[in-house]
Order: structure tokens, then sequence, then C-alpha cells
């Protein structure tokens, strides 16, 4: 059997294929919710990705005109199309010629300097432009057509301007709309993705609570003896919200992550590879960096889950023992230790935000030095007319989007390395066995109980009971007495099978215990501890526990058997009385009287109480003895006490001392020997009479 201990949390990696498989099987029952987040995600990752592209687009076409002279003597031997102007010049528009050609006009130096904007005089008011500046237009010959250079733009007006550039002004709002309806679609499918995304997360941690929760419940007692109550309550609460974020924030993003990265380079590529690959020199210093960021942040992270996890845990302890501090006097003690517990975790969340502002800051340097590069080289291209100044703005978006998932990798591995901490330990629970609840049901239970040469250790051979046997027959009162350490609770705890006995066997009319149903074997006994457990809720749903078998009819009846009633009625709404946190607005005397109702309403074949009335006073525990009177009537019971002057009357008493049963008989058989059993009753008296 696996035991989940501490040393969980120092495992785990950034990938573990097996923990990451068990993960995905929680996503099963919703994966159309995650198809339609991927889908959406592609078409929000491609909107993202042609935003840039659309710009170039408008800048080169609209914004910065296209067309450039060609001398057609530098050309060679190149097949280029365009507009005769004079002579070996012609005039061609860069954005509708083949990347290839313009690459081999620029080598040649066949592309004149200067650009031009195109005007048909026919056009609006463009032929009124024309004839108010002829000077800075030039016709060209057999086309009524004309051009003017871009620098002497300056020369116009505005509404000159407007005049003979409304087709760019056109399109400028053209491509606005189409990138104000990417924006919108953008928007709306992020929102829906958002939405199914967080849906999908929510019903994932709604099932794995459910399950891990219900498996908690089946565990056998022993792993909660190893296991804080603190750590089990994170594993269920934070360790499920660190899976949850994995399939929220990282598993459906890292999908986009890369989709945008290829197809960002795609386009760069398509672009100007000269410059793409001037990017792809800063790769390997990134790969660098991201490298020694997962195993120190890795390393780090170990210590900060670490950490938590005892924070929690100690937390958990000392409120949970909060009366017994203060009885001590103990709250500078615990505070200094807790001072030690919260500076190890301080230290090591300190050791984590320091490897993370080294990285990020890394890589937006990294970035920026993609940027200068860019303007570096592409404006120089762009000086020489080898580079359109609409790719330039493009590139420098694209390498901004480039880097940005390697930026957010910091967040991405945080949550992933949590998620496969936490997945590590939340499997650990569900790996460790539950107690099994298939076996025989017997149709009518006498309460018949037999123990034959039992033998029994919490630990390998460290035994807590040599060789017990005895025996209580169906309707017998039985009462176990003996010193502390002796041995009395145990017999409790094998009884219900808290904890499997390793020699002898225990039976129920006849029948070994381990080949009864768990639940069945549990429902026949009820049992009454000293420390009384009252759950937060009203009275009447402690003493049903939420039975269903149980109606407000027995709730009462079990409540008059044992003298409850009366405290109850005079609570502020009765049975509906809301007790608090471990029932502290009762007192003890009551919260026993409650636990002795609840015993009472299960109508058990087979009662144990165990030191059940030693916090009662004694009026109180008077009415309890007459109702247990009652109670025993047609039931096998146990009785654990040190007050022994409350089992005088048992059918059999043993007395257990280091494990073994030392004296057994009536209480006058046992006083007439004059052994153990009669020294402790003996100094009892003598010490309730001196009392």
């Amino acid at each position: 059997m696996r035991h989940f201990t501490d040393s969980d949390v120092e495992g785990g990696k950034i990938y573990d294929s097996k923990l990451f498989k068990r993960m995905i099987r929680y996503a099963y029952p919703h994966k159309h919710l995650f198809i339609i987040t991927a889908v959406l995600l592609l078409f929000t990752t491609v909107f993202q990705v042609i935003t840039p592209y659309i710009t170039k687009t408008a800048i080169d076409r609209h914004i910065v005109p296209g067309y450039v002279k060609v001398d057609l003597t530098k050309a060679g031997d190149v097949k280029v199309s365009g507009i005769p102007i004079k002579g070996n010049v012609l005039l061609i528009d860069v954005n509708e010629t083949p990347k290839h050609v313009v690459e081999v006009l620029q080598a040649r130096g066949a592309i004149m300097p200067g650009r031009y904007v195109l005007v048909d005089p026919n056009v609006g008011r463009a032929g009124e432009v024309i004839a108010a500046h002829p000077e800075i237009f030039e016709k060209i010959p057999e086309k009524e057509l004309y051009i003017f250079p871009v620098n002497k733009t300056s020369l116009l007006s505005r509404s000159e301007i407007t005049a003979l550039r409304g087709r760019d002004i056109r399109g400028v709002i053209k491509y606005a709309l189409i990138f104000m309806v990417i924006l919108i679609l953008n928007m709306v499918f992020s929102a829906i993705q958002t939405y199914a995304l967080s849906y999908a997360g929510q019903k994932i941690m709604y099932d794995m609570r459910k399950e891990v929760f219900g498996h908690i419940l089946k565990l056998p007692v022993p792993f909660f003896d190893r296991n804080p109550v603190g750590r089990i309550v994170t594993r269920v609460t934070n360790d499920i919200l660190a899976i949850n974020q994995m399939y929220t924030d990282v598993l459906i993003y890292l999908f986009r992550d890369v989709l945008m990265a290829v197809g960002i380079f795609i386009i760069m590529v398509k672009m100007n590879i000269r410059l793409s690959f001037l990017i792809l020199l800063l790769v390997p210093l990134l790969v660098a960096l991201t490298a020694w960021f997962q195993k120190a942040a890795r390393k780090q992270f170990r210590k900060v889950r670490k950490a938590i996890a005892r924070i929690n845990a100690f937390i958990q302890e000392h409120l949970g023992g909060i009366e017994i501090v203060r009885l001590l006097g103990a709250e500078d003690v615990v505070t200094k230790k807790f001072d030690m517990v919260n500076k190890e975790y301080y230290d090591a969340t300190i050791g984590l935000i320091y490897i993370f502002g080294t990285f990020r800051p890394a890589v937006e340097l990294l970035r920026s030095m993609g940027l200068a590069l860019i303007i570096w080289y592409g404006g120089g291209q762009v000086i020489r007319e080898a580079l359109s100044f609409g790719a330039l703005v493009a590139f420098i978006s694209y390498v901004r989007m480039f880097f940005q998932p390697i930026i957010e990798l910091a967040d991405k591995f945080n949550i992933m390395q949590g998620a496969m901490a936490a997945a590590e330990r939340i499997f650990g629970i569900l790996d460790t066995p539950a107690e099994k609840y298939d076996g025989k049901t017997l149709s009518d239970v006498k309460g018949h109980v037999k123990f034959e040469d039992v033998w029994f250790a919490y630990n390998d051979e460290e035994w807590v009971l040599k060789g017990v046997s005895f025996e209580v027959k169906p309707g017998q009162t039985f009462a176990i007495v003996g010193p502390t350490g002796a041995g009395k609770t145990s017999i409790i705890s094998i009884l219900l099978r808290f904890y499997e006995i390793q020699k002898g066997s225990i039976k129920i009319d006849g029948v070994d215990i381990r080949e009864l149903d768990l639940r069945f074997l549990r429902r026949q006994i009820a049992l009454v501890l000293q420390d009384v457990f009252i759950f937060s809720g009203t009275v009447r749903d402690n003493i049903r526990l939420h039975s269903g078998e149980i109606g407000d009819k027995e709730v009462l009846e079990a409540a008059r058997y044992v003298y409850a009633h009366e405290f109850i009625k005079k609570l502020p709404d009765g049975y509906d009385s809301e007790l608090g946190e471990r029932g502290l607005n009762v007192s003890v005397g009551q919260r026993q009287l409650i636990s002795f109702a609840r015993a009472v309403a299960f109508n058990p074949k087979i009662l144990i109480l165990d030191e059940a009335t030693s916090s009662v006073d004694s009026e109180t525990e008077h009415l309890i003895q007459e109702a247990i009177k009652k109670l025993l009537k047609g039931r096998t019971s146990i009785v654990i006490a040190h007050r022994l002057s409350t089992i005088r009357d048992a059918d059999q008493i043993i007395v257990l001392s280091n494990g073994r049963i030392i004296e057994q008989g009536t209480h006058r058989e046992l006083m007439e020997r004059k052994g153990f059993y009669y020294y402790l009753y003996t100094i009892q008296l003598g010490m309730n009479k001196a009392s």
C-alpha cells in the first residue's frame, strides 16, 4: 500500500506522462467543451496573427504608395510588367509585382529612388488639382494618367490631397473596418471560449472533489494516523484548484502558443527571410535561459510546496488544540515555532520570486534586442527600398507576439509544476487502498461477540494485545478495565475493524468479522466516546446524522429515552437549534447526552461505551445510568471505564494489563480474589471518600 506522506511534496516533474493521462481522464466527460474552446481558440489565434498583416497591407497599399520607376537598362533580362513612361523607364507597383522580381531589381539597382502616386484626372477633382499644379505632375504618354512624387505632397492643400488620394482613403477605411470586425469577433469568441473553459474547469473540480472526498471517507483509520487533517484538507481544496488551473490556463493555451509561434514565423519568413533568421539568432540564448529557469524553478518550487504543507499542518494542528495551548500558557512557544515554519515558507517564496524576477526581465531584454535588430536592419532595408514600411511595422508587431508566449512561460511553468505536484499527491490518496465493504450480512444479529487468541499491533510486532480471548453473550453487559495503555480502546477499534488484527479471530454470532460487510458490521454497533464529536448543524441533525431512516419521531423518542429532551427543549430553537463548531455552545454533559440519543436513535444490537460517563456530573450520570439499563435490555454492551463504580452490575468484567487479560469475573468475584481489580477499586473508593 502506498503511504501518502510529507515527502510527496518534494517530488513532481514539469511533465509526467502517467500523471497527465490520469488527469486528462477527468476531462473526457466534458470533451465537447474543450473541442468548442479549441475551435474558438483557433479562430482567435488566426485573428491575432493576421491583424499585423492587415496593418502592413493598409500601409503598403494605401498609406505609403507602392509605385516606383524602373530603369530597364539595369534590369537586364528580368521580365517585369508595368506602365511605360519614356525611353527605358517603366512604372511598376511593387505590391503587385512578384516578390522575387522586386528583390532582383533592387539587387541590380534598377529601381529608381522615390515613390509615386498614380492619378486619373477624370476622377473627382483630380483634373482641377493637376491644372493648378502642373509643375509637380508628370503625364504618362499614350495614357490619360499622371503621377506625382510623394515627397512633393507638402505642396498640396489638404483638400487637394483628399481629391488625389480618395481611393487610398477609402482603402484605409475599408481595412480599418475589417480590423474592427476582427477585434469584435475576437472579443466575442474569447468571451465564449473563456466561459466554456471555466465551466469545464469547474465541472472537473466538482467531479474530482467528489471522488477524492468519497475515497477519503472509505480510507482506513491508519491513513488518518499518518496524515494531519490540515494536509488532507489541502489535497481536497488547494491541490484540486491547482489541477484546474492547468486545464483552464495551460492545456488549451499551450496549443495556442505553439500554433501562434509557428504561424508568426511562417508569415515573417514569407515577408522577409533575412529579417526572420535575424530573430533566430536569439533563439539559442532563449533556449539556454528557459533551461536554466526550468531547472532552478523546479528545485525552488519543491521547497515552496514542502514549506506550505508544513505551515498548513502546523496551523491546523495548533488551532485544533488551541485550548491546550492556552491552558499551558504556551502561546509564546507556539508563536516562536510558527515563526520558524513561517520563515521557511517566506525564504522559499522569496527564492522563487527571485528566479521569476530574473527570468521575466531577461526574456524582455531578448525581445528588446530582437526589436532593436529589426529596427536597425529592417529600417536600413526600408531606406534602400528593399523592404516596405508596412512590412517593418508588421515585423515589429510579430516580434512582440513571438516572444509573448516565452514571457508567459514562467506562469505556465508555475501552474504546470503545481498541477503535477498536486496530481501526485491527489493520486497518492486515490491509490491508497480503501476499506473493502463487500462481504456477508446476517439476517438476524444476536450480538454474540467472541475474541479468540487475538494479537494486535499498530506497528510491526509492537504488540498492544497479546493472546486476548473472551466471550460476550447476547444481552450481556461486559466491562473492560485496566490502567492507561493496557489496550482497552484497542479492543474497540479492532472490533469495529478500524484496524486489522494480525493473529486470531473476532466473531459475531459465530462469523469472523473479516467476512462481514463493513457497513453492515458497523451499523450493528453504536459507539459512545468520552470525547463527543458534535457536527455543525442542528440538534436534530446531530442525533440522526442525516440518516433518511430516522424521522423526527425517532429523534424525539431517543432524546426522551436518555433524558436529553429536557435541556434540548430549553434551547432557543429546540431541536432546530444550531450547534456551533464541535458543539461549544452546549455543555460537556449536554454533548454527552446528545451522543447517547444518537446511539439510541440508530437502535444498535451492540452498544459500546468508552468512558461514556466520565465527563458527566453525578446527577446527570444517575439519569444516564437509569437510561442505560433500559437501553441495554436485549443488547450486547461493552463498557470501558476507569470509574469502576459504574460497572458493578456488569455480567462479566475483564482486567487488562500490558495487553493481556490478567483477571476475569463478576464484580463480587474479583473483589473476593483481592487481586489487581480489588486494588484499583479500593484506591478509587478511597480517593472518592477523600474528595
